[in-house]
């Protein structure tokens, strides 16, 4: 029997401005689409940080394709970059001051200095073309349209052939038009890609358009979803 694609049981207690937030999330699940529904504040974001390596469960495991990327019982614990997990943030995250090249070519980039602004490799060649983003490889973020900024945090994700893809509200900043193109086409491109995605949305279409396994998030804990018995 192959591992399940998805075993996360985490936990987690934050602290804040003398407010107190506890984490509890767990759910198993071989679905290739995952789609984190829940209110704001209802733990979605840190629950894909906790997978992605961007923070640290107090207890508890991670584990993707069957493998674990952190377990705190057996202190394994590997590295954020080493993960090959793309996580593409709410703001997209762009760096302002590198083109629309480049900041794919970064995700591809070892060392301090940043990459060449003319030259660009194959891969990412490659990925401008599929997200039409080549009359704009040599623009800045703050160029462009919010359509062409999330095409190029998606391309940016993606040069690195990563193993699953998190999204964490990525049509939030859109206009309703373009939010449900975008929301059209990222689905085609999972599927045309076959590459496990998690996307966390507190709007119903979307839950509507990515189908897959619903995992419900009230008050950090999970209310409804591919929930396990095991716990951390």
């Amino acid at each position: 029997m192959s591992a399940p694609l998805w075993e996360v049981h985490v936990q987690r207690r934050l602290e804040h401005a003398g407010q107190r937030f506890e984490l509890d999330v767990s759910f198993v699940s071989s679905s290739p689409r995952l789609v984190m529904f829940g209110p704001s504040g209802a733990g979605k974001s840190q629950t894909l940080m906790l997978m992605a390596g961007l923070a640290q469960p107090d207890r508890g495991h991670v584990r993707v394709s069957g493998q674990t990327l952190v377990d705190r019982a057996q202190r394994i614990n590997v590295p954020a970059r080493r993960r090959g997990l793309a996580y593409v943030f709410q703001d997209y995250a762009l760096f302002p001051h590198l083109t629309v090249a480049q900041n794919l070519a970064f995700s591809q980039h070892r060392g301090w200095l940043n990459p060449r602004r003319r030259k660009m490799s194959p891969e990412v060649e490659h990925w401008l073309r599929s997200f039409e983003l080549l009359p704009v490889a040599q623009q800045y973020p703050h160029q462009l349209s919010g359509g062409q900024r999330q095409r190029t945090a998606l391309a940016r994700a993606l040069v690195t052939e990563p193993r699953a893809l998190l999204l964490d509200e990525p049509f939030a900043a859109l206009d309703p038009a373009l939010r449900a193109r975008l929301r059209d086409e990222l689905a085609e491109l999972q599927t045309r890609l076959n590459i496990p995605l998690l996307v966390i949305t507190h709007d119903e279409q979307d839950v509507a358009r990515f189908g897959g396994e619903l995992i419900e998030i009230q008050q950090g804990r999970v209310l409804r979803g591919p929930v396990a018995g095991e716990r951390p």
